[in-house]
């Protein structure tokens, strides 16, 4: 037993419903500096990322762009199914095609297109350098580039790529090494290396732009091609194994299956055929929140458990359904299930409400936390800004809401009745957080700044201490609460981060 405070076992250990808000860490030894604190952690059985942050898959939080950022800050992102197979595909290739070194798949096009179809490709895919092929298409050999310097000043955006594109070109051979194709880039001065064959066919692209990244992102979370790792949320249903299918070849990495009650036949079914037609792919199961729940996952195959339900700020569930679990009380008991039974990790989804929240999901057992409302309203986050009341806002939606699930996400349930649909979720508004790279650094440096408040360097020795006895918890009265946020003042100015979600506000 720790000398102050109760230990996981104690604190839990009575049966009770806990929240994130109804206990505290207690401090302790300092003996290390911030730069010494390790946050890489298993997402999966099989996959190690550096930080502990996972994009949900929602159709207002996760899409390419956010997928990347989070990949490049040391997390992963997983794409919602929201969409069409097509669409969903497409968006794992923006991630997998994203900067990583060598583009295997560049975008091309033919000296007969014109500058009004390098406007669409920088509108689709968010960069205009371009390699100009024969015939368009890689199988032919390269004649030229286009990029933004060579057509910026275009007022014909008509004008054939073959009247602007530069055919003085510098190139190196396929097969070089990254570093070989960084020395080039360097100097040259260029901001594309195309790579060809003996017979002058472009097989890849390097980009200067990789190789800041690089620099910029050196945690980034990418597989041995180099390429930043992905997930994409798929459901239970027969046609979904279609979709399974486009995403595999797509290159996503992990899969996750996205049911609002986790522990169905319907799920059971699906990993199965995963597992026995994509060995490869790694299953994130859920949600669950109970031991019982994650056993049978667990015996079906999953590499890792998404716990949660009816915890989001979107979410009614439990309101609706009179079902569910606090999430503080469901991630600890499945994490130790989970960690006991078969050496799995769990992925946190739902609650968090602010980042001390993430803290306390590590505190419990959890190797990752999936973040929803925490990365709604970010630049990347899909949606558009508007302005209400003079604040500066974007949408947030359940995917159980009626406006989601207008669009699929009753695909998360488990009935063909398209008459009355029974919405588990709501929509609103998030208000403007700016970009992900720098909120997100901001959610890392203050992880950081926690571990070593607790005293632990790492996440490993973290869960240790959770099931060793000696992290101490305390429970946390409504006064104790208030005791811990701001008060007694009569105007204060917040932290960036704190102005998302003031204690005041509701949520409606």
């Amino acid at each position: 037993m720790p000398e102050n405070g109760f230990s996981a076992e104690e604190f839990f250990g009575d049966g009770g419903g806990m929240t994130y808000s109804d206990f505290i860490l207690l401090p302790g030894y300092i003996g290390f500096s911030i730069e010494d604190v390790d946050l890489e952690t298993n997402l999966t059985r099989n996959i190690r990322i550096k930080r502990p942050l996972v994009s949900s898959p929602m159709d207002t939080v996760t899409e390419s762009k956010m997928a990347i950022y989070m990949a490049l800050l040391g997390g992963i992102g997983v794409i919602h199914y929201n969409n069409t197979i097509e669409e969903q595909a497409a968006e794992v290739r923006l991630v997998k095609r994203f900067e990583n070194g060598f583009i295997t798949d560049p975008v091309t096009l033919s000296p007969e297109d014109t500058i009004l179809d390098v406007d669409n490709i920088k509108k689709t895919y968010g960069f205009s350098g371009i390699p100009i092929t024969e015939d368009g298409t890689l199988k032919t050999k390269l004649t030229g580039i286009v990029t933004r310097r060579d057509i910026d000043f275009e007022l014909d955006r008509t004008k054939k790529l073959r009247d602007v594109m530069v055919d003085r070109l510098i190139t190196a051979t396929a097969g070089i090494t990254l570093a070989e194709g960084n020395k080039i880039l360097k100097e040259s001065k260029k901001g594309k290396l195309p790579l060809i064959d003996k017979e002058g066919r472009l097989v890849s692209l390097m980009s200067r732009s990789d190789l800041l990244k690089n620099k910029d992102f050196p945690l980034a979370s990418k597989n041995k091609e180099k390429q930043l790792l992905v997930g994409a949320a798929i459901s239970t249903r027969d046609e979904d194994k279609e979709r399974l299918k486009e995403l595999v070849d797509a290159g996503v990495d992990v899969i996750v299956i996205d049911a609002s009650q986790g522990d169905s036949i319907y799920q059971h079914n699906m990993i199965e055929y995963i597992k026995n037609n994509y060995p490869e792919i790694d299953v994130i199961g859920g949600n669950v929140v109970t031991a019982r729940q994650c056993k049978s996952l667990i015996d079906k195959g999953v590499d890792a458990l998404r716990i949660g339900m009816g915890a989001g700020s979107i979410c009614i569930t439990q309101d609706t359904m009179a079902v569910g679990r606090a999430q503080g009380s469901a991630v600890y008991h499945c994490a130790k299930f989970a960690r006991e039974y078969a050496g799995i990790p769990v992925i946190a989804d739902g609650g968090v409400a602010n980042i001390g929240y993430i803290v306390k999901a590590l505190s419990l057992g959890a190797s990752d936390v999936m973040l929803g409302a925490l990365l709604a309203g970010t630049n990347e986050a899909p949606g558009d800004y508007y302005y209400e009341g003079g604040v500066r806002l974007k949408k947030y939606r359940g995917m159980a809401s009626l406006e989601a699930m207008d669009k699929g996400g009753d695909k998360r349930y488990y009935s063909n009745d398209d008459k009355i649909k029974i919405a588990q979720g709501v929509s609103g508004t998030v208000v403007d957080k700016g970009s992900v790279a720098h909120f997100g650094e901001y959610i890392i440096k203050s992880l950081l700044h926690a571990m070593q408040t607790i005293g632990y360097k790492t996440i490993k020795d973290l869960h240790n201490a959770i099931y060793d006895g000696s992290l101490a918890f305390e429970a946390r009265s409504p006064s104790a609460q208030g005791e811990g946020a701001v008060h007694d003042l009569h105007s204060y100015t917040a932290p960036e981060a704190a102005l998302f979600y003031p204690r005041d506000r509701k949520r409606g």
